[in-house]
């Protein structure tokens, strides 16, 4: 597929773009989602929490995590105080665990830095642990209207495509060019009534219509201003050519099982695969994990899988063994079968061992 052509430097042109957000805001009133559980709310905390639980993750996912992290933790105090294996027990299975513990240190430098109440700038919400350049602009805009643009993966879509940006946003520089053409575009008026629906209009839009393939133009807001659009091609935007290149790794996962029911389970190192999580012990090798067993031990190789993750694929090889009371492994402890459901674990140990 041949490149589209470099849209002209400098800011989008004033005359075409004029009523870019005022679209853009009219259209979310009407049509945009206004029935998510963080939306229509001002309040930085539960905004903040839905941002981060939505980085790379569908929203479908997120509802029920969302709704239970709520009714654990309802404000950046309650958050702030817990542990991090609590926060990570709630967490389980929605991946990307950084997330999680960057989530619960911010809580803790919100309530020491601040008072227990998120800033209200994006500037101050950026000095915050986990909080990036978008993050932090989409929790100013929607909660305290402040005029600053976002840019995650589905405005880069959209703003792109309107544009005409056909520069590669591998390129740091360009995509620095592309936060200033999203900075020219943002509502002028009445901010704090426009900014909240502006914001939530782009995500919307690049949810629900410019969709990456097959995007839905003819009943975009912005449809007749789309370069994209008009040259035929929407899918040409955005280019970015760097990929990120998969990697492969296999781990032997020991499931150590008393006659009570109990599992051997060990807290994985802060960095690395499943940084933080309790897991089963996981060894490079069938060598390494054997040398651990106790003599004559009764072993069972269950069936092998595949867990993928961002940029790697484990393949995993789950090994059962029935062992004494007495036995032990380097690190880690016993827990009882009503133990383990409320700890973190990766989904794919949570898996093992409900099954």
């Amino acid at each position: 597929m041949r490149a589209p052509p470099a849209r002209r430097a400098g800011t989008p042109d004033a005359g075409e773009f004029a009523d870019f957000s005022a679209r853009v805001v009219r259209w979310q009133a009407s049509h945009g989602r206004n029935h998510l559980p963080w939306q229509n709310t001002r309040d930085a905390y539960r905004v903040w929490l839905s941002e981060v639980m939505l980085q790379q993750t569908q929203v479908a996912t997120v509802l029920g995590y969302y709704a239970r992290f709520l009714e654990r933790f309802p404000d950046v105090r309650a958050l702030a105080a817990a542990s991090e294996d609590d926060v990570f027990a709630l967490w389980s299975g929605l991946g990307y665990y950084s997330r999680a513990r960057n989530l619960h240190k911010c809580a803790q430098e919100v309530v020491e830095r601040f008072g227990g109440e998120l800033p209200c700038t994006a500037a101050e919400l950026e000095t915050l642990p986990g909080i990036g350049r978008s993050t932090a602009a989409a929790v100013a805009s929607l909660c305290f209207g402040e005029r600053i643009a976002i840019l995650d993966g589905n405005v880069k879509r959209v703003l792109a495509r309107a544009l005409g940006f056909g520069k590669d946003l591998a390129s740091s520089a360009n995509e620095r060019e592309l936060w200033d053409h999203a900075t020219a575009l943002l509502p002028t008026r009445d901010l704090h009534r426009a900014m909240p629906r502006y914001t939530q209009g782009l995500m919307d839009i690049g949810a629900t219509v410019c969709l990456p393939r097959n995007p839905s133009c003819l009943i975009c807001p912005v449809h007749s201003l789309c370069i994209g659009a008009r040259e035929g091609a929407p899918q040409n935007y955005p280019v970015k050519t760097r990929k990120l290149k998969r990697t492969a790794q296999s781990l032997w996962l020991l499931r150590a099982r008393r006659k009570d029911g109990a599992v051997w389970l060990q807290k994985r190192p802060a960095t690395g695969v499943w940084a933080g999580l309790y897991c089963l012990p996981v060894y490079e090798s069938r060598d390494e994990l054997d040398a651990c067993l106790p003599p004559r031990a009764r072993v069972r190789d269950a069936e092998p899988f595949v867990h993928v993750l961002t940029h790697k694929d484990l393949h995993l090889h789950p090994v059962e063994v029935d062992v004494p009371a007495s036995w032990r492994a380097t690190e880690g402890a016993w827990f009882a079968a009503d133990a383990w459901p409320a700890l973190g674990l990766p989904a794919p140990v949570r898996r093992l061992l409900a099954s």
